[in-house]
């Protein structure tokens, strides 16, 4: 009953899309908080507090994320990213909020989304704000470290891998071309705050919804529950599709505990034979 609910909900459009890290575990990217999720392994992803104030960090941080990065950046969309796209070009829903770095909704065709937490193929200078092509740092990192070799173990969500410390500690950071500062991926560490700007961006697009479609998240990071919460305040109609429980289950209109993978092809079969 609940995924027929969902059908007729989508069909009338106004559809704003909130995902998060369980819409691209299809891909392979793993999450964080799910029963394999690399907080169950014990990972504590970088903070931007230490990446600011610790060398020896950001040397860690630059060495595991450039291992990861030649797998991270191959991934493709899986059939829930293909699924929203295809709705998204059929006029049910209007635009995409992420939580994920990966940019695998723009790679499956969705055209109007708002990388929440920015994206993982894009650096910027802490000092002067340029911003470069993750793929042109990746070739500076290979030049200056030309014999680091390592053995990988599992990639984690941000895109890097867990290697033993041992291992990092000749590995040589590279600094802006420009001015000499420091390089980050240009994506919200945690400790870090989310541009306003594309806070606003956000809240205005759930204000311009009648639907808001949780796609693959638990919600327990207010960046992305407080579009929830300010969608449910406002009268919005909030569906969950996340596999375990979320931090918005209360206020759900229509939920769902399941795979978004295996939920988002058969909800756009169902509309395509309905259309």
């Amino acid at each position: 009953m609940a995924l027929e609910e969902l059908q007729a909900v989508i069909q009338a459009g106004g559809v704003l899309v909130l995902s998060g890290a369980g819409m691209s575990t299809g891909s392979g990217i793993p999450d964080y908080r799910g029963p394999n999720g690399a907080y169950s392994r014990g990972h504590q992803p970088m903070t931007y507090q230490d990446f600011l104030r610790n060398e020896g960090g950001r040397r860690r941080y630059w060495a595991r994320s450039h291992v990861g990065w030649t797998r991270f950046s191959q991934a493709q969309p899986n059939a829930a990213h293909t699924a929203v796209a295809h709705m998204e070009q059929g006029g049910f829903i209007d635009s995409v909020i992420t939580q994920n770095v990966d940019g695998l909704h723009q790679s499956a065709g969705s055209d109007r989304v708002i990388d929440l937490h920015g994206r993982l193929n894009r650096v910027i200078c802490l000092s002067c704000g340029a911003l470069q092509d993750r793929s042109v740092i990746h070739e500076r990192l290979v030049e200056v470290n030309p014999d680091f070799s390592t053995y990988v173990e599992r990639i984690n969500p941000d895109g890097d891998y867990e290697i033993p410390d041992e291992q990092l500690v000749d590995f040589d950071i590279v600094s802006c071309l420009e001015c000499q500062g420091i390089l980050k991926p240009d994506v919200v560490y945690f400790g870090e705050s989310v541009p306003v700007e594309r806070v606003s961006v956000a809240f205005e697009l759930v204000n311009q919804s009648s639907t808001l479609l949780v796609l693959g998240s638990s919600l327990m990071v207010y960046s992305g529950r407080r579009f929830v919460e300010h969608a449910h305040k406002n009268g919005k109609t909030v569906v969950i599709i996340n596999q375990g429980e979320t931090r918005c289950d209360h206020i759900a209109d229509i939920r769902l505990d399941a795979d978004v993978v295996d939920v988002a092809p058969n909800l756009m079969d169902q509309i395509r034979s309905a259309c």
